[in-house]
């Protein structure tokens, strides 16, 4: 049995977000084809995910014990750790993804649990694992005077990667706010393309 982490972003709430109008269908048909998996969801916003603090800070790079497990800023880390298979949903936000996912994303890097430091740098600890991500976006970022304006994407491969995660995929749904597009066709052919890549994850 693999467990599952579901990490949506997204402060727009299920019914109206076009991200997981495709998120929705890949867990669905994940579901469908591996009925014995866990699912975790993790919906940042109803976790009220918030900037490290100071505080926060010390208990990220302080000592680990086996009740750390229990802290409230570190159970996303060991939560992630523990996982087998992510998908992560978030729209493009100003070339990038909402903030609270990089708010997260500071939660999990945490030496000695998800990645740890070697004589010859860092080292990623999450390997054997599979990532997707699911995102949405309002213009084409696929031209060559373009394509580098996208960071949402490349910034989370790297840092997945960073931790170990080498087998990658990412859905995207472009040109949804461009007035000549076909919108609904767009986001039915991120569908397809998320149940087909469902299962087989």
């Amino acid at each position: 049995m693999n467990k599952l982490l579901y990490i949506k972003a997204n402060a727009k709430p299920k019914g109206q977000s076009r991200t997981f109008m495709i998120s929705e269908e890949f867990i669905k048909t994940y579901m469908e084809n591996n009925p014995n998996d866990e699912i975790i969801t993790l919906d940042l916003y109803a976790e009220g995910i918030k900037p490290l603090s100071p505080e926060d800070l010390d208990r990220v790079l302080g000592t680990k014990t086996e009740e750390s497990k229990n802290d409230p800023i570190l159970k996303y880390t060991y939560q992630f750790a523990e996982a087998d298979k992510y998908v992560i949903a978030a729209p493009m936000w100003n070339l990038s993804f909402p903030a609270i996912l990089k708010a997260y994303i500071d939660y999990i890097c945490v030496a000695g649990i998800t990645f740890r430091y070697t004589s010859e740098g860092p080292v990623g600890l999450l390997n054997d694992k599979k990532a997707v991500y699911i995102t949405t976006r309002g213009g084409d970022y696929s031209s060559p005077r373009t394509h580098d304006l996208e960071m949402g994407e490349r910034y989370i491969r790297t840092i997945f990667t960073f931790l170990g995660i080498t087998h990658f995929t990412t859905i995207a749904a472009n040109k949804l706010d461009i007035a000549s597009t076909d919108a609904a066709s767009i986001i039915n052919k991120a569908i397809d393309e998320a149940r087909k890549l469902a299962k087989d994850f």
